[in-house]
């Protein structure tokens, strides 16, 4: 990403200490990022419809609610990528953070610039999510068994026909091992190309993002019939295209 580009992105901050609020919005800018700052979920609103972020820091106890049930919402008409910050660590916090809806999840106290290179590298990758220069030579291609359709230009999912409005990093999964039917993946392997960073120590991650995107796909989560679990390997897409 070059420093151009980063200068056309704007990061909105939800965060109601102040401290750290000014601590994440110095890093970013030093970073070249334009940034808007809210206390509370009301702000939030107001500040996602005029300013138009391209990625959401968020903590999750904010003064006017949870910043879960604000994603969630939010979820309904956007794929803007989320970071969760909070200073909640225990494993059910994180999955249930990941389930409702969020990117990335980082724990407080967290390294600002570690911070700033989650943003860049998420960034990065919600362009190819939304489907804007996502490479492909046939913007058309699409695959379908008559009840899931992948159409890959326009990275669209339709299940019996209706729509479905997958998170940037459940679109990338989804995309990814559609684009190498019954290639198997490692865990690692999909968090190095969808979030890119070494995720040796974040493999909940991946695989919080994959039960989601099998509860929307899928016919029956227990067995799935698209997305299948390859044993101490990883996971590959059945079907072909």
């Amino acid at each position: 990403m070059t420093d151009k580009t980063i200068e056309r992105n704007r990061i909105l901050i939800i965060e109601d200490d102040t401290d750290i609020a000014e601590l994440i919005a110095i890093y970013l800018h030093n970073a070249g990022f334009l940034t808007s700052t809210a206390a509370t979920l009301r702000d939030a609103d107001r500040l996602l419809e005029e300013e138009r972020p391209q990625l959401v820091l968020c903590d999750i106890t904010l003064p006017d609610g949870e910043g879960t049930e604000w994603v969630k919402s939010m979820r309904q008409y956007s794929a803007l990528p989320v970071i969760f910050l909070s200073s909640r660590m225990e494993p059910k916090d994180i999955i249930a953070g990941l389930e409702l809806g969020a990117d990335d999840y980082m724990t407080k106290p967290f390294d600002p610039d570690i911070m700033v290179a989650r943003v860049k590298a998420h960034l990065r990758r919600f362009p190819s999510a939304a489907g804007a220069g996502n490479g492909y030579a046939d913007k058309e291609r699409q695959w379908s068994d008559g009840r899931l359709e992948l159409h890959f230009g326009r990275r669209e999912v339709r299940v019996h026909g209706e729509e479905l409005n997958l998170p940037a990093k459940e679109l990338q999964l989804l995309f990814l091992l559609a684009e190498h039917p019954d290639q198997v993946f490692s865990v690692e392997q999909l968090y190095e190309s969808v979030w890119g960073m070494d995720g040796w120590s974040d493999q909940r991650t991946v695989m919080v993002h994959i039960h989601n995107v099998r509860r929307k796909i899928e016919e029956d989560v227990a067995l799935p019939r698209y997305i299948l679990t390859v044993r101490g390997v990883g996971y590959k897409f059945q079907g072909g295209r």
